[in-house]
């Protein structure tokens, strides 16, 4: 059984931001030469997210004003504590913050189109993404 971590740290220059990050993980795979197993990527905030999804044009757009309607910026309880981040928490929550993705002779094993986005939604500062490859 043989291992590979890394990791990516993010400082959007906005509050939201989402960004693909299909090739990173792609390096991670090849240099841990793992053949078959599986790769994990979490985001490692309750702020933010990871999911796998299409490139297509349009779809972050669409992805953003969903997420935007069902989780809007607002006046949470969690303010109450001096943060003013409750939309990022919930937003959190419906995408969620790790993807699992198998590796089939040494590649990420995708459908068609399918690419991994990091979903940043309480940015302008630091936060970290653990990239970890398992298999043999």
């Amino acid at each position: 059984m043989k291992s590979q971590t890394e990791y990516l740290t993010f400082n959007t220059s906005s509050k939201r931001e989402y960004i693909n990050i299909t090739s990173e993980v792609e390096e991670v795979v090849a240099k841990s030469g793992i053949q078959e197993g599986m790769v994990l990527v979490s985001a490692m905030h309750i702020t933010a997210g990871v999911w796998i999804n299409d490139a297509e044009q349009g779809l972050l757009q669409d992805i953003d004003d969903w997420l935007e309607g069902l989780a809007p910026f607002s006046d949470y309880r969690h303010h109450r504590t001096g943060e003013t981040n409750g939309d990022a928490h919930l937003k959190n929550l419906l995408v969620g913050h790790q993807v699992i993705v198998p590796i089939t002779s040494g590649r990420m094993d995708f459908g068609p189109w399918q690419q991994i986005y990091y979903a940043e939604f309480d940015g302008r500062r630091n936060k970290r993404l653990v990239i970890k490859a398992i298999g043999e």
